[in-house]
């Protein structure tokens, strides 16, 4: 288990682990440059959460994604990623893996 202590250096850890490429979110898939991979193509390998001490803006969690086709990047977003902005079924697929972190 990899353990980190900001934002940074879990992203750097995981890029030296191969998560070299940067996922945005929409709707209901990730857009990673021209591809999209849709909600049930691809796992979250791990999740890493951090908390700011003073500023809730600070708080932040970081994904490391693997998809069905063997593309492996990183997924970085705030405590509250907008339901609105994402469809249920993605938004319960980044619940359940934010809230069973170890």
């Amino acid at each position: 288990m990899y353990v980190y202590d900001t934002v940074t250096e879990a992203v750097e850890g995981l890029r030296k682990r191969e998560y070299t490429l940067d996922f945005n979110l929409t709707e209901n898939c990730l857009i990673c440059q021209d591809d999209r991979i849709d909600v049930n193509d691809f796992e979250i390998v791990e999740v890493h959460r951090f908390e700011g001490n003073s500023d809730p803006g600070d708080e932040a969690i970081v994904y490391a994604i693997e998809s069905n086709k063997g593309k492996k990047g990183i997924l970085v977003g705030g405590y509250g990623i907008s339901s609105d902005a994402i469809t249920g079924e993605m938004a319960r697929k980044l619940s359940i893996h934010n809230h069973n972190t170890a």
